[in-house]
């Protein structure tokens, strides 16, 4: 009996209750339906509330112009390659008339490119989130220092607008970027946005993960596997000099075909691209190959005055006036003489198979050197500058080794991350911020100019002294074949920076 009425009051309460189980999931339904609408439109995030203005892709904040238009890349390996990206991008906003949203300087190799000549790289959509978190990283860990810290880009301030990635996070993702600064004017900046939990959201943007966004992203997916970008060659659409082997075609089974193809027209007035906010490259490495470029072929512009006065002035970017002085000071105050300078790169990649070449570049060097002093009638040791990744305690049984216990005929030189010229040039570095004054600076926000940071760590800075160091040795200069470093140095010593 009990378990019969039981039943039956189960039943009626499943049928009376039936209308309202119905309408429950159609709203469910409903909700899903726009959620999946909605998920391939992702406004830009909007600099204090998140929420847009429209569907167009700008900031309602009045601290920039709504027309502003932006250029972001993803830059990777070295500082060298990091510095010759940063050249190529400042080149290409003044092309497209576009602000360039200036990188910090990333950890070595901690993003990879890969090898143009192989067809075998990362694409730019994975490049760019990859770049993206590398910084994120830097932040969280307080190691952030711009690339407009450590290289001078006064020069050029007139020709490109600028922007650090510090403003414009915060102005237009919402994400506070205090975790990035050392100075009070970046602390007072970058305290503007309050929204960290969208780091993911702005990420996405960024990359280019999900495609472009109406008009508030334009996320490039050409590479140096398909593209060499040029300017007035009058070339457009025509096949590039290099293109991969039948070999390579054949073992890798590759397809892809290298056109040259014009920046301006590709991305200037009239474009798709030219709409949007944010124009967004991969890697914007590019160097000499087989008698053409691997992606970026732009080295005279006679028709534009403008940029052809541009390439002039990027062709050499010097570090910023901390780090020069910090190398002529070392020179006059700790050396003392003239020297030589010897540059000598042995554990990473390549080099660490080459050990025998580059300590029989130094050698030769050094033969001719004593050949002169003693043509001369100089006497006492040669004073040497030495530049290395090998570790004094590893030098035993290397020629280093052996100059050293030479102390009648020479004397070495070094500089460590720990000398106290070093710490010193750091702090002046982040303290000047020249990677905010160089740019963009919010000028109509509320924000409070006595707020207070706990600063990031100290850079590395002792490669840059290291290298400003190396320009200053009047005795000359001997570097590792193929290093990136060799060339930048040589680049200094042509344009005559150290003035002692």
């Amino acid at each position: 009996m009990d378990l019969s009425v039981n039943r039956s009051r189960w039943r009626r309460r499943a049928q009376t209750s039936k209308p309202l189980f119905l309408l429950s999931i159609s709203i469910v339904l409903f909700s899903l339906f726009l959620v999946l609408s909605l998920s391939s439109y992702r406004p830009f995030l909007n600099p204090k509330t998140l929420i847009p203005k429209s569907t167009q892709c700008r900031p309602q904040t009045l601290t920039l112009d709504p027309s502003e238009r932006f250029l972001w890349y993803a830059p990777h390996s070295g500082f060298s390659n990091q510095l010759a990206e940063l050249r190529n991008a400042l080149l290409l906003s003044a092309i497209l008339n576009r602000t360039l949203i200036v990188p910090p300087v990333l950890d070595h190799h901690s993003v990879a490119l890969g090898s143009c000549p192989k067809f075998r790289v990362t694409g730019p959509s994975e490049l760019r989130a990859a770049v993206w978190d590398h910084i994120m990283q830097l932040a969280d860990e307080r190691r952030y220092v711009s690339m407009a810290d450590i290289v001078d880009l006064s020069s050029v301030a007139s020709m490109v607008k600028l922007i650090d990635f510090r403003v414009f996070a915060s102005v237009w993702c919402g994400l506070n970027m205090e975790k990035a600064c050392y100075g009070s004017l970046c602390c007072a900046i970058s305290g503007i946005g309050s929204l960290p939990s969208n780091t993911n959201q702005c990420r996405s943007m960024l990359s280019g993960m999900h495609g472009n966004s109406n008009s508030c992203v334009y996320a490039l997916e050409e590479d140096c596997r398909t593209t060499v970008w040029t300017y007035q060659q009058d070339d457009d659409a025509i096949l590039d000099a290099f293109q991969p082997d039948e070999e390579l075609r054949r073992k890798k089974k590759i397809s892809y075909v290298r056109k040259r193809r014009d920046i301006y027209k590709a991305f200037g007035p009239g474009s798709i691209a030219d709409g949007a906010a944010i124009l967004v490259f991969g890697s914007l490495f590019s160097s000499p190959y087989k008698g053409s470029e691997l992606y970026i072929d732009i080295h005279q512009a006679p028709r534009d005055l403008r940029i052809q006065s541009l390439l002039r002035k990027i062709e050499f970017l010097p570090f910023a006036p901390e780090i020069i002085s910090a190398g002529e000071k070392f020179s006059v105050n700790k050396i003392k003489e003239s020297y030589l300078c010897a540059q000598l790169r042995l554990l990473d990649g390549q080099f660490k198979n080459h050990w025998k070449a580059t300590f029989a570049a130094l050698e030769q060097k050094i033969k001719l050197l004593q050949l002169e002093l003693k043509e001369k009638k100089v006497h006492g040791p040669l004073h040497i500058f030495i530049m290395t990744d090998l570790p004094t305690a590893n030098w035993t049984g290397t020629y280093l080794a052996d100059l050293a216990k030479d102390v009648n005929s020479y004397k070495f030189y070094t500089l460590q991350d720990s000398d106290e010229l070093v710490i010193q040039t750091a702090k002046k570095l982040m303290a000047a911020e020249h990677g905010l004054r160089s740019g963009f600076l919010p000028k109509n926000l509320d924000v409070n100019w006595n707020r207070v940071c706990d600063p990031v760590l100290l850079p590395d800075v002792l490669l840059y002294i290291e290298e400003t160091i190396c320009s200053c040795a009047s005795m000359g200069f001997v570097g590792t074949a193929g290093s990136t470093i060799a060339e930048s140095i040589e680049l200094i010593i042509k344009n005559n920076i150290c003035k002692l």
